[in-house]
């Protein structure tokens, strides 16, 4: 009799690892977040990345860090725990969200007002920035759970 596999993914390791694919589809030269939302039974609800609204063309939209507010990327982008939120197919009360980065303040709002109770990120390498603190801060006082998790597997590609 064949035994099962035993070194299959966790739930964690499984949507971590789609966060990360999702992050790939970002356009942005210095930042890629992916997201996945599911809910209470690890059905995928909602994905997301980072990049500009739809139908605004990522050719006329700056993607710079520095300069003022209105020619860099910051006034435009979609972040993608708020893409993941916008495309999601159902409800995200209950939900939880795995993400590649911890969210900003700005996406922090928008988990507690969407009903996510937990979050799951895999870097949070902005944490002592005051919009990490604010996001932190609020997160607690609406009591969504998060912890970092961090992927045991490299993301293997097997064709047969």
């Amino acid at each position: 009799m064949t035994e099962k596999r035993n070194n299959y993914l966790s739930w964690d390791e499984c949507f971590t690892q789609i966060a990360a694919v999702m992050s790939e589809r970002s356009k942005d030269p210095s930042t890629q977040a992916g997201a996945v939302i599911v809910d209470q039974n690890n059905i995928v609800v909602g994905l997301g990345y980072n990049g500009f609204p739809r139908s605004c063309s990522d050719e006329e939209l700056p993607w710079e860090r520095e300069g003022d507010f209105l020619h860099t990327k910051y006034a435009y982008v979609v972040h993608a725990e708020e893409n993941a939120i916008y495309n999601a197919n159902k409800p995200t009360s209950g939900c939880k969200i795995y993400t590649t980065l911890f969210p900003c303040n700005e996406c922090a709002k928008t988990l507690i007002q969407s009903g996510i109770t937990e979050v799951i990120y895999s870097s949070d390498k902005y944490h002592d920035l005051d919009s990490w603190i604010a996001s932190r801060k609020m997160l607690d006082l609406a009591g969504v759970k998060y912890r970092e998790y961090q992927p045991e597997f490299k993301i293997k590609f097997e064709t047969n």
